[in-house]
């Protein structure tokens, strides 16, 4: 005897106006229950260096490239706080959907990013898994073979950063769904 699980489309697919706002509600009481300090208050020096460094990183760097790098990283360093930030920045700037559910699977749907783009991200996962195998060869030679010496520079301070903002979000226990940048 087969049984079949029947699903109400209708209702299935959609999140409703309560589910919405249910959310909003506990992000801003996970938010406000959120006991470690407050980085950018308690070190401002610091803070404002690794914002420099971030902004100094970007330069000359197309924006949709800026975003993917940064998202592959949140995703390999399980920060939920970044990946809904630069997920969030992606949209703003255009970025498509199909795109943005691709990052975290991009060597298996290549066809998405541009051999520019694939290179970036190898780069980006080689860097951030550093622990791992250092950065290949072969990751950084295919990166250096798609930007000059000074953007991938760049691509590596972006790294850098984000790798470095994943950490203080982490270790600070910051709230995904929240955005300092906007209060």
């Amino acid at each position: 005897m087969t049984t079949t699980n029947t699903i109400d489309t209708a209702t299935a697919a959609t999140p409703t106006t309560s589910t919405v706002a249910g959310t909003g509600t506990a992000i801003a009481a996970a938010d406000t229950a959120r006991t470690r300090l407050d980085f950018g208050k308690a070190a401002p020096k610091a803070f404002r260096a690794l914002i420099g460094f971030d902004a100094a990183a970007r330069e000359g760097l197309d924006p949709a490239l800026v975003e993917l790098i940064q998202i592959r990283a949140s995703h390999l360093n399980h920060c939920a706080y970044c990946l809904h930030m630069h997920t969030n920045d992606a949209r703003k700037a255009g970025e498509s959907e199909d795109r943005l559910h691709m990052v975290a699977v991009w060597r298996e749907a290549r066809h998405f990013f541009t051999p520019k783009e694939q290179a970036a991200l190898a780069l980006t996962e080689a860097v951030t898994r550093v622990v791992d195998a250092g950065v290949p060869d072969e990751a950084y030679e295919q990166a250096a073979a798609h930007f000059d010496q000074t953007e991938l520079a760049h691509v590596l301070a972006l790294i850098f950063a984000i790798n470095t903002w994943n950490r203080v979000a982490l270790a600070t226990g910051k709230v995904a769904g929240t955005d300092e940048r906007r209060r």
